[in-house]
């Protein structure tokens, strides 16, 4: 079996990294997203499958959204879970998609103990009807944020899970500390392109350290994909045994490298790219 020695003093043996994410097809986003970001960050990555999006090009690009049914999902974890049980602690939460979902999950997670439980609390999916989209959320802040040892929000997502209304840099602090006091996990809020300003700036809290992560803005359009590359960046750092806080940072400098060699197609948003810092090595 192959052994990896990322850092001095880490154990050498290969870490994994499980995702459980919905299926995006054209590829930017989702488990496919999280697959490509393991394998580039030396980890052994394992998806299980909660939904498939597919965009719907003859509807404006809209969501198609399919749930997997439940049991498919408690399926697949106890294949990974039975196959891996001596190493598998680290598990990063992509997208649910509905409250059954949520709660096969929860069920599942409790089956084992796990070191890391990285949540990119994916909101409101654009393919469900609101009530449902609701039931959801409130599933997930119930069920999955208790869990979560990080969590990576969005201007939008810290908002919910915050209470607060965030437009500037001290908000989105103040939304992350909130998050942090209420689930007890360190929180990477991603202000991204969404606050005004030359840099994208996010902010890291997990109760003892509060830093601020800056990086000058890659135009000003949001890029498919960055923000599940992102959780699952930071997922592998903490599988390989960094630092939250340098996970995170880690994390950041990945995602951003991916969104400078960005891939364009006939969709109108571009996808990031995950072999980017290998593209950058060559250059």
């Amino acid at each position: 079996m192959p052994r990896w020695n990322y850092h001095e003093g880490m154990s050498t043996e290969t870490p994994i990294a499980l995702s459980i994410a919905g299926s995006e097809a054209t590829g930017g986003a989702g488990a496919q997203a999280d697959l490509k970001t393991f394998q580039e960050l030396g980890t052994f990555g394992i998806i299980a499958l909660t939904c498939i999006v597919s965009f719907d090009p003859d509807n404006n690009w809209d969501h198609r959204f399919v749930p997997v049914a439940p049991q498919v999902i408690a399926d697949q974890l106890q294949a990974i879970q039975t196959a891996y049980a001596d190493r598998l602690d680290t598990v990063k939460l992509g997208m649910m998609g509905t409250p059954d979902t949520i709660a096969t999950v929860a069920s599942a997670l409790e089956n084992q103990s796990w070191r890391n439980v990285v949540l990119d609390p994916v909101l409101i999916c654009k393919g469900q009807e609101p009530g449902a989209a609701l039931d959801t959320d409130e599933a997930l802040k119930a069920q999955l944020l208790p869990k979560a040892t990080f969590v990576t929000p969005n201007q939008f997502e810290a908002e919910i899970l915050s209470g607060t209304t965030i437009s500037t840099v001290e908000d989105l602090e103040r939304a992350a500390r909130i998050i942090h006091e209420n689930s007890g996990a360190a929180v990477l809020a991603k202000g991204g392109v969404r606050l005004a300003g030359p840099d994208a700036v996010d902010v890291f809290v997990d109760g003892s350290t509060t830093e601020i992560l800056a990086t000058p803005k890659i135009g000003e359009v949001s890029v498919s994909g960055a923000g599940c590359s992102l959780a699952a960046a930071v997922a592998a750092e903490l599988a390989k045994g960094v630092a939250p806080l340098q996970a995170a940072k880690n994390a950041k400098a990945f995602v951003t490298t991916a969104i400078e060699h960005r891939v364009a197609s006939a969709a109108p948003f571009e996808a990031v790219f995950q072999g980017g810092e290998r593209l950058a090595a060559r250059a």
